[in-house]
């Protein structure tokens, strides 16, 4: 009897995927091993193995197809002794359409150039209803410059007073060259299963999670010296991994959920799980989203450990070769936008996790010390909660203790 091939489930919040690529056509003989197909789940492209035997009877989906159910048959394999006629009662649908043929694509439409000086009356009726503001209508009228022959570029193609000026050569910025304005107001841009999960899973936070926030400005002036001698005294070894500010940063929220492990947590209605590994999850930017692959067990290692993991797990997640255990999990993340100089921001809960740590940017600033205006590099950081499973004191007590940490980089190298 025919074997049905279904769309797998390579993750647990999987529901549907994109069958990328197929690596096998129909005829070819497979056996138990060989890589049939890419399939696009929600949070990578994975290679997809046969774990049966036989002939490929019928790809059911075609290359190319997005949003394929989970379980649902994507390929008909034929054992031996069998041919195609065995598929006549296998009641298949029709191949669902790929989002390529669904959405087509909105290509632009030839531009017009409407700052080209002077024009010359229209033929057009002068009866034909012309949508400009008064006073372009005005000035048009004085001048007398014909409107029909004006393409107006304010709400709704609406000729307005520029564009009349232009038309003269009465602008005042007559050092502008042509306007072109495209017609086709927007394109399609499909959105992939990394972005829909993203879209869905940040929605049911902000919906069912009850964000708390608070913030702290960390002075870093000793971490960024520490950093410097750090790197400076492994320069000569050409294979030595240069720490980063973030690789410090991870270290010091393990170091600090060890001292206060109630963040190190998630909500259930039952009970609070308090996870007794600390497992801290790093916000990685890919093309089309956002990923969070795992350091674990992040207090155990040094620095140098952590900036190696990952710079490694980074380059994997954009290539999309991190394995589901790589990224699955963890039980506090961060988030560092301060590579794009954002100094302060609040992030959402990446569930079923508790919190979140905003990093932003390091910012040079004047401080008060000793009763004297000194120049510092402050970090500030904000701790997303979810108050159900950590209140306000217990935050505050978080930040605190991070806050002591960082200043004190010399326990990052102590591991306590």
């Amino acid at each position: 009897m025919p074997i049905k091939i279904l769309m797998p489930a390579l993750s647990p919040t999987m529901t549907e995927g994109n069958l990328v690529k197929w690596h096998k056509k129909v005829g070819d003989k497979i056996k138990s091993g060989d890589l049939l197909a890419e399939i696009e789940t929600d949070k990578a492209t994975m290679e997809v193995e046969a774990v049966d035997e036989g002939v490929i009877g019928k790809l059911v989906i075609e290359e190319g197809t997005q949003g394929v159910a989970v379980n649902s048959v994507i390929a008909i394999l034929l054992e031996k002794g069998e041919d195609k006629s065995a598929l006549d009662d296998m009641g298949l649908e029709a191949p669902k359409p790929s989002i390529a043929e669904a959405i087509k694509e909105v290509k632009s439409e030839p531009v017009t150039i409407i700052n080209e000086g002077p024009k010359t009356q229209s033929t057009s009726s002068s009866k034909e209803r012309i949508f400009a503001s008064p006073l372009a209508k005005r000035i048009a009228s004085d001048q007398n410059i014909n409107l029909h022959n004006i393409l107006g570029t304010g709400p709704h193609g609406r000729i307005i007073k520029a564009d009349v000026l232009a038309s003269s050569g009465s602008s005042t910025n007559s050092h502008e060259g042509p306007i072109a304005r495209i017609a086709q107001e927007y394109r399609l841009i499909a959105n992939n299963s990394i972005r829909k999960v993203i879209a869905r899973r940040l929605s049911e936070s902000k919906q069912n999670i009850p964000h708390s926030y608070l913030s702290t400005d960390c002075n870093v002036d000793k971490l960024l010296e520490l950093r410097h001698d750090i790197n400076h005294a492994r320069s000569a070894d050409a294979n030595a991994v240069r720490v980063s500010v973030n690789d410090m940063i991870i270290k010091a929220v393990a170091l600090t959920l060890k001292q206060v492990p109630e963040a190190n947590s998630a909500w259930t209605d039952e009970a609070i799980l308090q996870y007794n590994n600390i497992d801290i999850s790093v916000a990685v930017s890919i093309d089309g989203g956002l990923i969070t692959p795992i350091v674990f067990n992040a207090d155990q290692k040094s620095i140098f450990t952590i900036s190696k993991e990952v710079k490694e797990l980074a380059a994997k997640a954009r290539a999309g070769t991190l394995k589901p255990h790589e990224f699955q999990g963890g039980g506090f993340s961060i988030s560092n936008l301060g590579m794009y100089g954002i100094k302060q921001f609040n992030a959402i809960i990446n569930p079923p996790q508790s919190c979140i740590l905003a990093v932003g940017a390091n910012i040079t600033t004047p401080i008060v010390k000793n009763n004297k205006i000194e120049i510092a590099n402050i970090l500030c950081v904000t701790l997303s909660s979810d108050h159900r499973s950590l209140d306000g004191a217990m935050s505050a007590k978080f930040l605190q203790t991070f806050k002591e940490i960082i200043e004190n980089p010399v326990r990052l190298l102590l591991g306590h």
